[in-house]
């Protein structure tokens, strides 16, 4: 079997059930680092007690890279390349 029709098979239920669960997985924490993203970056009255304790570059660095990270996290949900080498 050439790699071509391997990339064509169709996808069993069970594994259409794992992308799924996956998928929704990808999202939700995406969707909850850029959140935290904006916490870290904009502290409300209420956390800047707890922030204002460190260094806060370090705290915007940290924000930068969970907005990162969590798109990366929503694009691979949407994406959806989980059986692929």
């Amino acid at each position: 079997m050439a790699l071509e029709e391997f990339e064509k098979e169709e996808l069993s239920t069970r594994e259409k059930g794992i992308v799924r669960m996956r998928s929704i997985t990808n999202y939700g924490m995406g969707i909850f680092l850029v959140v935290a993203g904006f916490f870290f970056m904009f502290p409300t009255k209420y956390s800047w007690e707890f922030l204002s304790r460190y260094d806060p570059v370090l705290i915007k660095i940290f924000a930068v890279l969970c907005w990162l990270y969590g798109s990366f996290r929503i694009y691979r949900g949407y994406k959806k390349n989980y059986f692929r080498d």
